[in-house]
């Protein structure tokens, strides 16, 4: 199969910073256009990769050199052009979280698989290699049964203009950073957790939480989670994962830049080893992965599976929480 034809819907920070490089540089996509509501914004980013400016979504979506759509847009954007993406005939890969909403995650799924194409969900972390290592050694009884995850995810306060803040955009701590280690949560515990109980704190001059935590748990194992997220914090992107023998824990867990060789901390009663683990480009891999997705031409039940069990989270953590209004 030839490269996949990438077009790029918006100029969003990780688009520039972290994932068209990693379009660019796979033998596995070939970048086609970049689009921009405006033309000069348009014509600087497609001028840095060597691909043609478009002027408008829409027009992104009629061009037939585009076979798959990468929507990095604003929360509430998602679910309107990755909807016209899949009715144009294009593959979506969506930045995460896919929607702000589970029904329409749901409805965006069948969607796809009405269709033949390929909806994905863009969390990063999860093709770093250091999560193959990590749950080798849970798999190993490293450290025992699982018992527990404790993992946070905290951001300084941004920019009073940052889009974050901005509720007709679906802003708010819990979608934009809260969401890594729910999803974190799932990857580490396993397909069976359920939301007992949420806390948000809720900026009523902006329509936005700022941040909160909540507790999941295996209704079945009672292994449980609990989860710090927001962006009036210091900065913290780390967990713990403890068990009957031991524990493992990981720092800079989210978003480590490709040249980053990870720390693994493995605490046992003989002792503490600190594993250093080969550097991976995630951005890279979640760009071959979903490339091989499309190649394959079938749908992926675990994928699927996966991205709609998230929005279920985070829509059970919504109604679950405690709203502290400030």
């Amino acid at each position: 199969m030839s490269a996949l034809r990438i077009g790029v819907a918006g100029c969003a920070d990780i688009a520039l910073r972290r994932m068209l490089p990693a379009f660019a540089a796979s033998p596995h996509t070939h970048v086609t256009a970049i689009a921009s509501r405006t033309a000069d914004k348009a014509r600087a980013a497609a001028d840095t990769f060597g691909c043609a400016a478009v002027e408008g979504y829409d027009a992104l979506l009629e061009r037939a050199d585009v076979d798959a759509v990468y929507v990095p847009l604003p929360v509430a954007l998602h679910a309107r052009w990755t909807e016209r993406a899949l009715r144009a005939g294009k593959h979506v890969l969506a930045e995460k979280p896919l929607t702000a909403r589970a029904a329409d995650t749901a409805r965006l799924l069948r969607l796809a698989r009405e269709r033949g194409l390929v909806l994905a969900e863009n969390y990063l972390f999860v093709h770093h290699g250091a999560y193959t290592a990590v749950r080798e050694l849970v798999a190993e009884g490293a450290i025992g049964d699982v018992r527990a995850l404790h993992a946070s995810f905290t951001i300084p306060p941004r920019p009073a203009d940052d889009i974050r803040y901005r509720a007709d955009l679906d802003g708010g701590a819990l979608l934009d950073i809260g969401v890594y280690p729910v999803r974190l949560a799932s990857l580490l515990l396993g397909p069976e957790l359920r939301v007992h109980g949420a806390v948000l704190r809720h900026d009523t001059a902006r329509g936005v939480d700022l941040g909160g935590s909540a507790l999941l748990g295996d209704p079945a194992t009672g292994a449980s989670a609990q989860l710090v997220f927001g962006m009036e914090h210091t900065y913290t992107a780390g967990w713990r994962l403890l068990g009957s023998e031991g524990c493992l824990a990981l720092d800079r867990a989210y978003s480590p830049p490709a040249g980053h060789r990870p720390v693994l901390r493995i605490e046992r009663a003989d002792g503490v080893e600190e594993r250093v683990l080969p550097t991976h480009d995630q951005a890279a891999a979640a760009v071959a992965a979903f490339a091989e997705t499309v190649r394959r031409g079938v749908g992926d039940d675990a994928g699927d599976a996966a991205v709609l069990r998230q929005a279920g989270l985070v829509d059970d953590i919504r109604r679950a929480a405690h709203v502290v209004k400030i």
